[in-house]
Parts: structure tokens; sequence; C-alpha cells
């Protein structure tokens, strides 16, 4: 098994809730759900040969209620 890196993260509560809850609805640990997502985005990128937001520095305009 890979070595594994501890990363502190700051969620806004509103992302730190939605992705729970989304962690929950796919059978996983919140920690297992974003390496999922983060997985993916990489997988993503190296698809396209691009990111996949063109503004990845901007603030998400999402409302997460």
């Amino acid at each position: 098994m890979s070595e594994k890196k501890q990363v502190p993260l700051r969620l806004k509560k509103e992302l730190y809730d939605a992705l729970s809850s989304w962690a929950e609805d796919d059978f996983r640990s919140l920690n297992g759900q974003i390496e999922y997502l983060l997985t993916e985005c990489v997988r993503q990128r190296k698809k396209n040969g691009k990111y996949v937001s063109e503004h990845l520095d901007e603030p998400l305009d999402i409302d997460i209620k």
C-alpha cells in the first residue's frame, strides 16, 4: 500500500456539510470522499491535458443549502 500524507484542510461549514452528506450517500468517510474527488479531478486533468476549471484561484460561486 502506498504511503499517505496528512494535509490540514479548512473548509467552510456549508461545504463541509455538503461533502459530509455526499460521503454518507456514497458510503464513504468524509476523508475518503475528499480523496476520491481529488483523485477523479487528477484523472480528468491527465485525460484532457488541462485543468478541470480555467479559474482555479477564484472562489466558487455555489449555493450550498
